[in-house]
């Protein structure tokens, strides 16, 4: 999710009508909010870290939010990064916009409307658990955070061969060849190749556990 004003209107899924009326509310409240923030466009190109800004948006003086032709993100001065809570500021004050802006918005929660600030709650919950639970004083339970739950697998699965590449076979019909590593992590040098029946191969969140005894080895 970028954290620029134009939201798109189709973030998100809901199950059900109810949860679509919800969405919608929810999306026009997200609108109203931004009409009394007011934010600006700004002026001038600046040096980013993903390269030259091509457009700019002021959230609050000394807080803007540079685009890029590639990237981008926000950039605090040093007066606002100083006041960022310890746990997530970032030495400079550049704050990339797939996941970083999440910690802007926690740290300076009235720049951002009640939508943006519930999916910067989900970001940094994801992907900066750690970040998290120094903010909320609490430990995240399994199931709850997309990284905490990535090293739980990795804990969990170390030794075990994990598949990091599948792909349908040519030659045995019903049949998935797989490469697997150990603890599914690539920078693991050996590797070793299996064949799954394609109807039990399934990649699972973080990769498909190699059943020693039952998967062929090639």
């Amino acid at each position: 999710m970028s954290p620029a004003p134009s939201v798109p209107a189709t973030y998100g899924r809901t199950a059900d009508a109810l949860g679509f009326h919800d969405h919608i509310a929810e999306l026009v409240q997200h609108r109203e909010e931004l009409l009394r923030l007011d934010r600006k466009r700004g002026n001038g190109k600046v040096a980013t870290p993903w390269g030259q800004s091509q457009s700019s948006e002021i959230y609050a003086d000394g807080v803007v939010f540079h685009s890029t032709a590639s990237h981008g993100g926000f950039k605090l001065d040093r007066a606002h990064n100083a006041r960022m809570p310890a746990a997530i500021r970032v030495a400079g004050g550049w704050y990339e916009e797939d996941a970083e802006w999440a910690k802007v918005a926690t740290g300076f929660p009235d720049l951002f409307t009640a939508y943006e600030r519930r999916h910067a709650e989900k970001t940094l919950r994801d992907y900066y658990p750690n970040c998290w639970e120094t903010i909320h004083d609490r430990f995240l339970a399994p199931g709850e955070s997309v990284e905490n739950d990535r090293r739980l697998f990795a804990e969990k699965h170390r030794h075990d061969w994990v598949v990091v590449s599948a792909i349908r076979s040519r030659d045995n019909p019903g049949i998935t060849d797989c490469i697997a590593r150990l603890g599914g992590r690539r920078d693991e040098g050996r590797e070793r190749r299996f064949q799954v029946p394609s109807d039990e191969y399934v990649a699972g969140r973080f990769g498909f556990i190699i059943d020693e005894a039952r998967h062929l080895e090639v």
